[in-house]
Parts: C-alpha cells; sequence; structure tokens
C-alpha cells in the first residue's frame, strides 16, 4: 500500500487550524486547502499562498486567527496567509527552536521532540513563557502531521487496515483519544501522494504504438508519418476537483492544479505512490493527436518496434509523453526517461 508523504519529507507541507477551519499548507503548489471538516469532506477551498508565506518550515495558527510560519530561528505571524497581512517577524526563543511538529490549543503553542520522545508546552514562541516539558506517548509519537484547534489536537495516521485517518485527543502524554475520524477522499486527494490512495499508484510503461515488419529479400527504405497522443487528460482528471471551489485569489485554474498535483505524484517515489520521473519538460496542455515523419532501412525479414512512454494512474493512462523509442525486438525498453 502507497503512503502519504510524512512532513518530515515534505517541506513547505503542514495542517494546521483555527477556530473554524482546517488548513492544508501545500508550499509546493503555491496554495492551501481550507475545509470545516476533513471527515465529510466538507467547505472545501483552495486560496492561493501569498511568496511570503511560502517554504516555511513548520505552519501552525490559534483561535485569534493568526497564522505563524516558521522559518530555522524566526517566525512570522500573519492574520491571512493568501495576502500576508498584518505581518510581523519575530525570534523564536531557543527552547523552542528545532521541533517536528508545532500546533496551537488550549492557549498554547506545542512542540513535539520526536527523537527526545517530549512535548513542550509555552504560551509564547518567543519568550518561552509557562514553558513546561511532559514526556510524549508513543502513541502520539506516530501522526504523519499534527494540528490543534481551540479545544483539541489532532495528528493525521495511515495504516493498510482502516487507511488514512486523523486522531482528535487532548493529552499528548497520556494518549487520551477522544475520537478516530476517517479523512474524505476529497481531501486525501491535496495531500502529498495522496492520489496513490483514493485512485491507485502511479505507473510508467513503454507502450507499442507500431510494428514495422520486411518481409522481402531485399532491404526497404521506411519513410512513413507515425501517428501518436501527445498531452494530458485533464478534463479526465480535473473530475478530483470537482468538490473545490477555487477561490478568485488563485491564479491556477483546477486544470492546472490538477496538472500540478499530477506532476509532484509522478515524481515520487514507488514507497508513495509516485513513478520517480521528472514531467515538467512533457507536455501538459490537453491530449491532441500529432504526426511524426520517421525514416529508416529494414533489412530482409527484419521488424523494429516503436514505443511511447505512457504515466498513469491505476491501469489508465494520463499523461502521453513526446519522446518515441525504436527497437527491434518485442520486448519494451528498460530504460526509465527523465528520471530526477
Amino acid at each position: 500500500m502507497a503512503s502519504i508523504v510524512p512532513k518530515s519529507k515534505a517541506k513547505g507541507v503542514d495542517f494546521c487550524g483555527s477556530s473554524y477551519y482546517y488548513y492544508i499548507i501545500r508550499s509546493d503548489l503555491g496554495c492551501y486547502l481550507q475545509s470545516s471538516d476533513f471527515r465529510k469532506g466538507s467547505d472545501l477551498t483552495v486560496f492561493n499562498l501569498h511568496p511570503s508565506c511560502q517554504n516555511g518550515d513548520h505552519y501552525l495558527a490559534n483561535k485569534d486567527g493568526n497564522f505563524y510560519i516558521i522559518k530555522g530561528k524566526f517566525y512570522r505571524r500573519v492574520t491571512d496567509l493568501s495576502r500576508d497581512d498584518s505581518a510581523v517577524v519575530a525570534s523564536l526563543h531557543p527552547n523552542c527552536q528545532g521541533g517536528d511538529n508545532y500546533l496551537a490549543a488550549y492557549g498554547f503553542f506545542y512542540i513535539i521532540f520526536k527523537e527526545r520522545g517530549v512535548y513542550r508546552k509555552t504560551s509564547d514562541l518567543s519568550l518561552d513563557s509557562n514553558a513546561v516539558e511532559y514526556k510524549l506517548h508513543p502513541n502520539c509519537s506516530k501522526g504523519l502531521y499534527y494540528w490543534g484547534l481551540p479545544d483539541n489536537y489532532y495528528f493525521l495516521m495511515q495504516d493498510s487496515q482502516w487507511g488514512v485517518q486523523y486522531y482528535k485527543g487532548s493529552n499528548f502524554n497520556k494518549d487520551e483519544c477522544v475520537a478516530v475520524y476517517s479523512v474524505h477522499p476529497d481531501v486525501v486527494n491535496f495531500l502529498p501522494g495522496g492520489l496513490s490512495i483514493s485512485k491507485g499508484p502511479t505507473f510508467g510503461r513503454w507502450q507499442k504504438i507500431k510494428r514495422i515488419s520486411n518481409n522481402s529479400t531485399t532491404p526497404v527504405t521506411w519513410n512513413e508519418k507515425v501517428t501518436k497522443a501527445v498531452g494530458y487528460s485533464k478534463e479526465k482528471m480535473i473530475q478530483i476537483t470537482h468538490n473545490w471551489k477555487i477561490n478568485a485569489s488563485m491564479s491556477l485554474d483546477a486544470g492546472d492544479l490538477i496538472s500540478l498535483i499530477m506532476k509532484f505524484q509522478f515524481s515520487l517515489s514507488a514507497e508513495y505512490g509516485g513513478s520517480h520521473v521528472n514531467t515538467e519538460k512533457e507536455c501538459w496542455n490537453e491530449v491532441t493527436t500529432v504526426e511524426e515523419g520517421i525514416t529508416f532501412e529494414l533489412k530482409p525479414g527484419e521488424s523494429l518496434y516503436l514505443w511511447q512512454y505512457q504515466l498513469g494512474l491505476s491501469d489508465e493512462p494520463v499523461l502521453f509523453c513526446r519522446d518515441l523509442k525504436i527497437n527491434n525486438v518485442s520486448d519494451p525498453p528498460t530504460e526509465v526517461p527523465e528520471q530526477p
């Protein structure tokens, strides 16, 4: 089973929560998703992420409507991630630096240090006021992402039996779990690696598009045009975004956004349902049929095979790559093009 990419391996990706909404930050896509309920997939809206709010190491939000973007030893506090409103930059107290996860709940900030097996609770990230450290219960150390709301904390988990879920708790020290919820597929699709969970892992394969044979006793020069599909099945994939509202602040439409998500998915390793292929140079316009002229000489009794590399989800092609390969055996080529 493919996995969601954890926060530790996805820079600029994080979860946070305020009084009424959950947020998934995707700096790699330049946007974030807002939802009032991850379980129901309610009120899913995608907003532009302001350049000054991108590429953070961590993101968190509190009940006062403030967002915190942590980079190294500093944090940036804003009231709107899409506009960078009321921005203030301050230093993190040394005791508040280097955490694996950050969140806000119960009027405090929480910093999880997984390697040390502790979490720190403080009322001020700059002053480390009213700070207390507690042991982190082992069951609370396995979260892929963490976030908080005013009266609870949450963390995302995944297992082979129940899929992608999030836990609602009240005490990291005692593993006091209030409830467990499944994450709605429309939310899973926005997570790094999520398409492999909801739609199936990606594949990359060479597809035979033509065989040419010389059955005569003399050499033959073959000079013909080969027809092939090139591009991206945008109309097919855009269905993934049907329950997402694209805010007016977004510089991308739904089709462009899902193409960015697909590029990211294809680039991932097999562990996260990807094919480890860089598709930046491929054509990401809607699929069209094109002709390519090819000339070569066939010896008597020789056969040649033309192959095109295709990428897809589950068993359905999605991206038809430009390049062709020609060989003289019926087995497809073994090399993988454009590996990062």
